[in-house]
């Protein structure tokens, strides 16, 4: 039986390098990564290494090749959904010329400030300028100063030599298709962050140049703009030789990580959220008009439908809470894993955790955790904002404290939600999960009773921006539209709030004070130390 058509579809995370093989009909197959460093540096900085991406990408692609090398021969198209809001300046041949700057670093925070200050300001931005990006873009520079705006501003007034040989700045996925086509372009969601385009018309995604010439970056340094589907040519002779893939390939634009989750979740339809959980996480759903709450930091933003807006609410850390744990806490020779029955060669420490889990009741007794380990951007956009745990006793046990991780991150999203209702005009019943996160059985129970809502899981939820991907591929070059995807869409588990909703509601109504109580004394804190 012939194979069809496949997308290569490229899923470049935080952290790291994933590819999957997907059919239009949104069939994975085969599925490799590689992590890839992020380096973290004094002074709120976070960089990682394009050339590593890029040297990750060839062994993934050779992996899926080994494994599938009949479905690897039927890839017609690529289409890649990556990280967004990172930064790389290049040169004239498309070389970076630094590390990519992390959606991550804070560091360009006091440099936007002195591009945008102003009196009256909010945020150490002028109002006036602020109006003019709610008017037109839909949203602003983050006040974590972790965007693009920031960013290049970073390297104009910190890196004056590098600003000067810098061609184009690019955020990931732009990068991402330089080095596939030869070809410099942004994606009209790519190019969001860097605040200069005129968004109040969906299918119209367009510079504005009055932002532009406020931004303090020279127009010339910005790319071209083109749509999530458009076919933007086929593999440069270097790429394909690079890849083992032929030099035909169609490469199609692709989107940014939140785009591509909500083609991959299967919600197309207006008003269908859905719950990523990764290293960030996010709730998200189209809708049909461009609107901003600014009291939360919630928008809708131009996406891969051409005629749609993505409502995105984003906090800053989820799965990374989990990260944090396996790499500073425990170790696999740690008493609590072999508690959990997993041993290295049946699982990794996160099949543990979720074996734990159950054997704690709700509310770890009494512990609170607040996932806060890189400030929060939703509901508050608070960069001082820093993880700590609540009310541990003389009997609170490492179990306890695993448990009030987990119910944390919900109970912040739980926190986000309510604004999400806020902004759709409506509760939300039913909400899709998914992200490489969502795999955690406990972890998705534990928010169907904090949320109080039916989660459905996404079937192959790791997949999902891969997923997404695929299907924008294929709507690209042709073989489905947008409107076929729920009919693709796949859900493989049903989680409905349990006996411990009440719970649930009881510390929810303490935890969503603890914000208001503590940013004060968060911000001495970051004062004194920063």
């Amino acid at each position: 039986m012939a194979v069809p058509p496949q997308v290569l579809a490229i899923d470049l995370g935080t952290s790291g390098m994933k590819a999957a093989l997907v059919s239009a009909e949104g069939t994975v197959t085969g599925w490799a990564e590689r992590p890839v460093a992020l380096h973290v540096l004094p002074g709120g900085g976070a960089e990682q290494d394009p050339v590593a991406w890029w040297d990750a990408l060839a062994e993934v692609v050779a992996d899926l090749g080994r494994d599938h090398p009949e479905h690897l021969r039927a890839v017609t198209t690529i289409c890649s959904s990556t990280q967004g809001e990172g930064t790389i300046a290049v040169d004239a041949n498309g070389d970076p010329l630094t590390r990519c700057i992390s959606w991550l670093d804070m560091r360009g925070l006091p440099h936007l400030r002195r591009q945008f200050g102003g009196f009256p300001a909010v945020q150490g931005m002028s109002v006036r300028q602020i109006a003019r990006w709610l008017r037109l873009t839909g949203g602003m520079p983050s006040a974590t100063g972790k965007d693009p705006a920031a960013h290049m501003l970073l390297i104009r007034d910190d890196m004056p030599g590098v600003y000067a040989k810098t061609k184009t700045f690019l955020n990931v996925l732009d990068w991402v298709n330089l080095k596939l086509t030869g070809r410099t372009v942004a994606t009209v969601d790519s190019i969001l962050t860097s605040w200069v385009t005129d968004n109040r018309k969906a299918p119209q995604i367009r510079y504005a140049p009055t932002l532009v010439a406020a931004s303090g970056i020279d127009a010339d340094k910005f790319p071209p703009i083109v749509a999530c589907t458009e076919v933007i040519g086929t593999l440069a002779p270097s790429a394909a030789d690079h890849l083992g893939l032929p030099r035909n390939v169609q490469v199609v634009a692709g989107a940014i990580d939140n785009t591509a989750a909500a083609v991959g979740a299967g919600t197309v339809r207006d008003n269908e959220p859905h719950l990523y959980l990764g290293t960030s996480s996010w709730i998200a759903a189209h809708v049909p008009a461009k609107k901003t709450d600014v009291l939360t930091g919630i928008a809708s933003i131009p996406c891969a439908i051409p005629d749609r807006y993505l409502m995105t609410a984003l906090q800053a850390t989820a799965g990374a809470n989990l990260t944090w744990l396996r790499d500073k806490i425990v170790e696999f020779d740690d008493p609590i894993v072999s508690a959990g029955h997993v041993s290295r060669d049946e699982g990794t420490i996160f099949d543990a955790f979720d074996k734990i889990i159950p054997t704690v009741p709700a509310g770890a007794d009494g512990v609170l955790y607040m996932p806060w380990l890189y400030g929060e951007r939703v509901p508050v956009d608070d960069p001082n904002l820093r993880a700590g745990f609540l009310n541990i006793s003389l009997e609170t046990t490492r179990s306890d404290l695993l448990r009030a991780v987990f119910e944390g991150v919900a109970l912040n999203t739980r926190w986000m939600a309510r604004a999400v209702d806020r902004f759709l005009g409506r509760p939300m019943e039913t909400l899709v999960i998914t992200g490489g996160a969502a795999r955690s059985e406990s972890w998705c129970q534990i928010f169907a009773d904090v949320l109080g809502v039916e989660i459905r899981r996404a079937a192959d939820p790791v997949a999902v921006n891969a997923r997404g991907a695929g299907w924008i591929g294929a709507v690209g070059a042709g073989m489905i539209t947008f409107d076929d995807i729920p009919g693709f869409a796949r859900n493989d588990h049903v989680y409905r709030p349990g006996a411990d909703r009440s719970r649930y509601d009881e510390i929810y109504d303490i935890y969503q004070d603890l914000h208001k109580r503590l940013a004060p004394v968060y911000k001495r804190l970051h004062r004194r130390n920063g």
